[in-house]
């Protein structure tokens, strides 16, 4: 039933009731974990991190260099299977004035924190929100950030799988912060987390992970991030399918391990 929702989701520039929907350059969601492994602290930095983004004038010069000159935009919070929140619907940004607005009605909503990391349910829901997107862009991309591996609801890389093969492109934003005394990703060899992303979370045209290990680098990445993905420009010059000669295969069904 997902399946066919997304497949058969109005991609085309004429929406329902025979309106031309508005050209962009990107679709674009956000999908931010909210998952309560991250502190009221943490979550108040990362918030922080996407309203200052859409403040900074570079974002609005890397818009403005589009094509279009214009993106649309939907900013999605996610934690466990059943917990997936729109917290602003799809709003186009063309002007600083529509990346201020966009920054101000953020930085108004109310933080939340939920039990569980369901990266399938954080993707299916972004998901959902393309296929009933009001623009026509000309590239669409998931933007999912993460504090862990998927570990409750459905497996995520048949999900991966499944967008990637509708032509959406998925970033990875894989938060490694320390914290005393954690039994989550903290547990995990180092850089762990960014490879799971690596092989089990992004795909489709120049897919890309930036991870963050320090909480002061939330705003700068979440910045640099966002302008890659506007400007449609890979992070860095290679595939993101290379793996290294004799590297292990990650198992993404089993958080946490990787399969010799």
């Amino acid at each position: 039933m997902v399946l066919s929702l997304l497949v058969s989701s109005p991609c085309s520039p004429i929406a329902a009731g025979g309106l031309r929907k508005p050209d962009v350059d990107l679709e674009l969601v956000l999908a931010v974990d909210v998952s309560s492994s991250m502190s009221l602290a943490e979550q108040r930095v990362q918030r922080d991190g996407y309203i200052s983004a859409f403040r900074h004038p570079d974002l609005e010069r890397a818009i403005g260099s589009g094509a279009r000159g214009a993106i649309a935009v939907s900013y999605l919070e996610w934690a466990g299977p059943k917990y997936q929140r729109v917290v602003l619907p799809w709003t186009t940004i063309s002007s600083a004035g529509d990346a201020k607005r966009f920054a101000d009605a953020l930085s108004a909503k109310p933080i939340v924190a939920e039990a569980g990391t369901s990266i399938s349910g954080g993707l299916l829901a972004a998901a959902g929100l393309l296929a009933h997107s009001q623009a026509a862009g000309e590239r669409r991309v998931i933007d999912i950030s993460g504090d862990g591996p998927n570990n409750a609801g459905l497996p995520v890389r048949p999900i991966r799988e499944m967008l990637t093969g509708l032509g959406i492109t998925i970033n990875g934003l894989p938060v490694s912060l320390p914290h005393e005394g954690s039994s989550s990703y903290q547990s995990f060899a180092p850089r762990y987390l960014s490879s799971y992303y690596e092989n089990c979370v992004i795909g489709g045209p120049g897919a890309f992970v930036i991870g963050i290990d320090d909480l002061a680098m939330f705003e700068a990445v979440i910045r640099r991030k966002l302008l890659l993905e506007i400007a449609g420009l890979p992070a860095r010059p290679r595939l993101v399918s290379y793996t290294q000669p004799g590297s292990p295969a990650f198992d993404c069904s089993m958080p946490g391990t990787v399969a010799r």
